[in-house]
């Protein structure tokens, strides 16, 4: 396959429009080396081209048939348009339209036509010139952005363009809105997620077309209108009452409000606070039911008080750093309410990135797949039916236990396994297997509660601690791994289960060798109860106190 990007944009390889092309060519190396076949791919900067405006003279059709007299560099683009299977035209709206050298260039393809009137079958227009080449099977792709806050209803000039060149409905077209979102990293989270949808339908139009899931996709909002037009108001870092400029960390603290959820409104008015240590310079973000406000007076009460340098708090909305490392590195320093914190994406950011706000799920052939959860509860209650069952009635719970560890198995179709759940279903079958054959409950139970307090213990040890697995869910999935101060919280509360439990057998030998030993399993329940009670404090008040510092 052989690909011609035509860019455009005057500022070539850093326009926004050409972020989307490299997104949406990648998608189709990927697919269509994934084949075996080969794709290879030239680009025009028709910005660095030498191309002069069409004279008007028909040369090209009388004189010198499918040659321009104007000697320059669309001799060579043409050349290159003939060979391209695939020609993507990618570019910004100007004025509702290509760009003016790209216009030029789009006019001196005059040579490519013949000078014969024909009438269109597509019902485009009012007449037309034929082909003067065979451009059957040659397939064409406009990729563009635009600055307003969505592309719908702002390139009727472009699609009437196109529509004239290529025939209606023979092209595909990705217009995106909000396109200088794209050079703004404070932002590089969601529009990477666009990016991410791009890639994607590259990959479908490789296998033969871009599906409409996709092409949904493609069509929202990065940002719903009102937040994108707050933004765009506050990047010009002018004040709308006095005119004058307004300081970078005010610019750069109106740009975060801006994009405050108003979904998160949890019933009360939150104050975050906004403290530049470099600059010493303090703005106040108010967050309320309808809409965010930003003051500059402090005249508020914080709720939540951030205190980091901005060179600190750009480097995290630029995804340079995660804010969690920075956190863990001492960079910044949170008082007050660290529910803020905890719950950032879903205060700040587009309705299509809040966290925690639907399932997950990955594309596999063009098809959303959601993605498998762990889930501890699955892990946990073999155990419990054992501890409780077993000191009961000695047959019945070693069966009841064996069927449970079976039903388990069958009910992780839904659920993703951990190297957990497989030790589980081993060491209480084991047990349960044990029990049946005559070895005395008194032991087995013991070593039982040993069996899983040292499978809490020694994965501390490990990369991953055992808790990580499953409390991972509710904090991004697979990306909190990756978070240190959620995994340093893990590893100490891991442990400290693990040491519960590895104590637990002592009680347990000597309850069991009294009247009271049938109600074992009802005994130690009461510590872990309260030890859950603890985790649910301690899971706020640990990263709490590391941010206060």
């Amino acid at each position: 396959m052989k690909i011609l990007v035509i860019n455009g944009s005057p500022k070539g390889k850093k326009s926004n429009s050409y972020q989307l092309t490299s997104a949406f060519l990648e998608g189709i190396k990927l697919e269509t080396e994934s084949m075996g076949e080969e794709v290879q791919v030239e680009e025009i900067q028709v910005g660095r081209m030498d191309i002069k405006p069409c004279l008007g003279c028909f040369s090209c059709w009388e004189k010198t048939p499918g040659k321009c007299c104007i000697r320059d560099d669309m001799q060579e683009v043409i050349g290159k348009l003939l060979r391209a299977d695939v020609t993507i035209w990618s570019f910004p709206l100007y004025y509702y339209t290509v760009p003016g050298d790209l216009k030029t260039l789009i006019d001196r393809q005059l040579p490519m036509l013949l000078p014969f009137m024909t009438e269109r079958k597509d019902g485009i227009g009012n007449g037309s010139h034929p082909s003067r080449y065979d451009m059957s099977g040659k397939k064409t792709v406009v990729i563009s952005t635009c600055g307003f806050y969505t592309a719908e209803g702002n390139y009727d000039g472009v699609r009437s363009l196109f529509d004239h060149m290529c025939g209606k409905g023979q092209y595909t077209a990705i217009f995106c809105g909000q396109g200088e979102l794209f050079r703004v990293p404070e932002v590089s989270k969601r529009t990477g997620e666009y990016l991410e949808c791009v890639k994607e339908a590259g990959r479908e139009y490789a296998q033969g077309g871009i599906s409409d899931e996709s092409l949904e996709e493609l069509g929202q909002l990065l940002y719903p209108k009102e937040v994108f037009e707050r933004m765009a108001d506050a990047s010009w870092g002018i004040d709308k009452e006095s005119g004058e400029k307004e300081p970078d960390p005010l610019i750069f603290t109106r740009q975060m409000a801006a994009t405050y959820r108003k979904e998160s409104y949890a019933g009360r008015e939150r104050v975050l606070e906004m403290y530049y240590t470099d600059v010493d310079e303090c703005y106040q973000i108010v967050m309320g039911k309808d809409s965010s406000e930003v003051r500059t007076d402090g005249s508020k009460e914080f709720t939540t008080r951030i205190e980091t340098p901005i060179t600190v708090w750009r480097s995290i909305a630029a995804g340079e750093i995660s804010g969690e490392e920075a956190l863990m590195k001492q960079l910044y320093k949170v008082k007050g309410d660290f529910n803020l914190m905890l719950n950032w994406d879903q205060c700040f950011g587009s309705a299509g990135t809040a966290g925690g706000s639907g399932a997950k799920s990955r594309k596999t052939g063009g098809i959303h797949v959601p993605d498998k959860e762990t889930n501890m509860n699955l892990m946990l209650i073999p155990w419990i039916v054992f501890w409780v069952a077993v000191p009961i009635h000695r047959e019945v719970g070693g069966l009841v236990c064996i069927a449970v560890c079976v039903l388990a198995q069958l009910l992780f179709y839904r659920h993703k396994k951990t190297i957990y759940d497989y030790l589980t279903g081993v060491l209480v079958a084991g047990c349960s297997m044990a029990v049946l054959a005559g070895i005395p409950e008194r032991m087995v139970v013991p070593l039982s509660y040993l069996a899983f307090g040292m499978m809490w213990t020694v994965s501390c040890l490990g990369k991953i601690p055992l808790s990580a697995h499953y409390s991972m869910n509710g904090y991004g999935g697979e990306k909190a791994l990756e978070n240190p101060l959620f995994m340093k919280t893990n590893r100490i509360l891991t442990l400290m289960w693990g040491i519960l439990y590895l104590l637990t057998p002592i009680w347990t030998y000597l309850i069991m060798g009294t009247e009271a030993g049938y109600f074992v399993g009802a005994v130690n329940s009461v510590f872990p109860a309260l030890m859950g009670i603890f985790t649910g404090w301690f899971q706020k008040w640990y990263p709490a106190k590391v941010a206060g510092g």
